[in-house]
């Protein structure tokens, strides 16, 4: 994982009403991904999480499609996306995504009650998007064979209270501007 890490000690960070955010390929898009970082995390993912069985793979729009579509093409499972737009199709369900900085619906479509499913995403900070997902995920039956977050932005999560359990390749923090990795290793 040399090349994310080294990504992510190298971002850009931007200040939004007292937040830092990181500025990076695989949660912003911009830079710009090179196939190689994508490539390096896609082969990672395939390795640590339990595809046996999987159905579908369930990301949130916009930043999983990337990751989610290159695991699917290594794989063959197809691909789930959860939007923020309701297409008001048969067995839509809705739910509310509340993260430290933001609140809308989202909705999943395309998943059924005893699907099994690995929940991909870019980054983890909150939880509040996470929870809503798996929550949802739960209500409808699916079965949640794991859950992966590319990166962890370390602190207060929402899942810390819940017993959902997300895998994530890399740790860590912003600190004075600064990205800072907390676990090289993240949490496996």
């Amino acid at each position: 994982m040399d090349r994310l890490r080294q990504s992510l000690l190298d971002t850009p960070i931007t200040e939004k009403d007292g937040y830092q955010y990181f500025v990076h390929p695989i949660s912003d898009g911009v830079p710009m991904l090179e196939p190689e970082l994508l490539r390096e995390i896609t082969v990672r993912i395939i390795q640590e999480v339990d595809l046996e069985g999987v159905d579908k793979i369930v990301t949130p729009a916009a930043m999983g499609i990337h990751i989610s579509t290159a695991v699917s093409l290594s794989t063959d499972i197809p691909v789930a996306i959860i939007r923020k737009r309701s297409y008001g199709l048969d067995g839509e369900v809705s739910l509310s995504q509340v993260t430290g900085y933001s609140e809308s619906e989202m909705y999943i479509n395309d998943v059924e009650a005893g699907d099994r499913v690995l929940v991909l995403d870019d980054v983890l900070s909150t939880g509040g998007t996470m929870t809503a997902i798996l929550d949802a995920l739960s209500e409808m039956g699916a079965e949640v064979a794991d859950v992966l977050a590319v990166i962890k932005k370390v602190g207060p999560n929402e899942l810390d209270d819940t017993d959902y359990e997300v895998k994530t390749l890399i740790n860590i923090d912003v600190v004075d501007g600064v990205v800072e990795i907390v676990d090289e290793d993240g949490d496996f």
